[in-house]
Formats: structure tokens, sequence, C-alpha cells
């Protein structure tokens, strides 16, 4: 079993390198590519040192590819990779609206890989995370519409984005100017209801990304989903609260024995004792936190809640690494 990670010193990338080792994935090489300034380093990965390559404008001798290189090198690429037997995981945005293209989360639809042509899509971070979540309700109760705002951390914008939150924060604590270069406005304590480019609709395309790929996940072409994706001064960990109408009667207790039994979800919903999702615990953890859950109090059959989830992982490193031991 051969893997190889394009864009492994990214963000994603030395994510996708520690869950593989983590999980002990069934490996017997590894290669690591990344552009010409990155290329020549070495990284670490089960106690050896193994060298970056420059990423080839060709084949890659892998039979697993997971693709953390940006939309344009993924589009550009991954059908050669393909076509030389791999199965490219890609986890830009560059391959999850193409019909023939099975975007899969494993929790929701591990059968639809099976479907694939060469490459298979991961979803979205912000989407992965509310999806999760979703799904067993949608499967108890019938989610008939959703609206969710997002609070998003820098590390959607990569490695940049948490350096520039960083960095910028120090300059605005030791009372020199602000600036900005990843984000349209200065991130430290700030929030910032824009992410990715306005549409048509007025919706940016982050927004838009939630409602086309929870749809697809869940085979739900008519589903209404309405998303405001804000970026918070928050280092990796998304999250997002949501409102649901339901088909059928639901209360936060079903609710809850609902989600304690779904995969990849950790309820955490003791507002009592001040325990609810959180960036700060969410932080580093496969499974998505899910609390405030609680009962509408404008519409029938709706729940309240909030979900955290790691960006990096389950938004991420984790879900590729989940598709290709489905492909093991």
């Amino acid at each position: 079993m051969r893997v190889a990670i394009v864009g492994a010193t990214g963000a994603v990338g030395k994510e996708l390198i520690k869950v593989l080792e983590e999980r002990e994935f069934p490996l017997d090489e590894l290669r690591l590519y990344a552009s010409a300034r990155s290329a020549g380093t070495t990284m670490t990965f089960r106690n050896q040192e193994l060298t970056v390559e420059l990423t080839p404008e060709g084949p890659i001798p892998a039979d697993i590819v997971s693709a953390s290189a940006g939309g344009g090198v993924s589009k550009k690429w991954a059908r050669t990779w393909a076509g030389e037997g791999a199965v490219v995981v890609d986890n830009s945005s560059a391959w999850r609206y193409d019909p023939e293209v099975p975007l899969i989360i494993p929790e929701i639809n591990p059968r639809a890989a099976k479907n694939h042509k060469g490459i298979i899509a991961n979803p979205n971070c912000t989407t992965a995370i509310l999806a999760v979540a979703l799904w067993p309700l949608h499967r108890a109760f019938g989610a008939k519409n959703v609206v969710v705002s997002t609070y998003q951390a820098t590390s959607g914008a990569g490695a940049e984005g948490m350096q520039e939150l960083l960095d910028e924060t120090r300059s605005f604590l030791d009372g020199k100017p602000v600036g900005h270069k990843v984000f349209q406005h200065p991130i430290p304590f700030n929030v910032i209801p824009h992410i990715d480019s306005f549409q048509d609709n007025d919706y940016t395309r982050e927004e838009m990304k939630v409602v086309w790929e929870t749809r697809k996940i869940f085979g739900e072409s008519g589903m209404k989903i309405s998303c405001t994706a804000v970026r918070i001064p928050t280092l990796r960990a998304h999250s997002e609260a949501a409102t649901v109408i339901f088909e059928r009667p639901v209360s936060p207790a079903a609710a809850r024995e609902v989600l304690a039994s779904a995969p990849g979800v950790e309820v955490v919903d003791e507002p009592a004792r001040a325990r609810y999702p959180m960036p700060l615990t969410a932080t580093g953890k496969w499974n998505v936190e899910v609390g405030r859950i609680r009962q509408n109090l404008a519409f029938d059959n709706a729940l309240d809640f909030f979900v955290s989830g790691d960006q990096l992982l389950k938004g991420a490193a984790l879900n590729t690494v989940q598709i290709a031991e489905l492909l093991v």
C-alpha cells in the first residue's frame, strides 16, 4: 500500500501525517510532495525522516493520493494521478460538485465511495462538522429546514491564517498597527461575516458550500438550508449554531438519545455544569462535540443545538484518512 500526500507541508498535510500514524493506517510507503518552496525539507513519520519531494507535473507512484494543495492543483492533475491507477482523495473544492465524483463522509454515506472513478471528494470542513451531527437527527426525525450560523477558526484559511491571527494579535497587544493579508479585515478581537467570494444571491461561496454539499451527501436535493459563515479569532476548531425544523415530533431528550449512539459524535450537554461544545475542548478531538440541545421557541417540531469540531481533523485530515480506510 503506497500513499502519497500532495501539499504535505501545509496545515492539513501535517495533520494527515499525524492521523495516519495515530490510526496505524496499513501503508508500506509514504511519499510527501509540496511546492518548490518546501521541497527538500524533512518530516517525521513513524520515527523516520522523510524528504519532501517537489510535486511532479505528471503521474505519482501511489495507490492512494491525498491532495491538499488547493483546487487549482487538483483540477489540473487529479485525473492524471487517477489514470495511473491511484485513487485520489481530494481535499479541495475542485471535484465536490461533479456528479460523477462521490462526496464522502464515512459516518454518513460510505457505500457511495464504491462508485468512484478514480477520484473521491472530501467535503468542506464546515459542512463535515455540521453534517456528522445533523445526519443522525435527520434519519430519526426528518430534517426539513436548516438554518446555521458558523463561527469559523482561522485554520480554515490554512497555516497562513493561523499565523496572521498570532502575529496581528501580538501587534495589537504591543500597541502596534494591526494589518491583514489573509483576511479581508484585521482578525484580532474581530468577527468577519465574509468567507470566500460573494455569489449572485448575496451569499458567500462558503455559505453555499454548506447548502450544496449537505444536499449531495444526504441525497436530499430538496432540503432547505440557509447559512451565514463568520470568521472568528480562534485557531483551529469551527463551531456552528443550528436551528432545524423536523417533519416528525422531536424533543431534546429524544435528540440526545439519538446523538449519544451516533458515530463521530460526542454529546457535551450539561449547561448547569457549564459543559457545552467549545473550540477549546473540541480541538484535537476526532469526534464532533454537540450540545445546547433545546426546543426552539419560534417553530413547531424544531430544535436548536451547537456544534464544535476540529477543522483540521474531522473537517479535513481525519475524514480523508477515514475515506482511505474505506478503500483499504
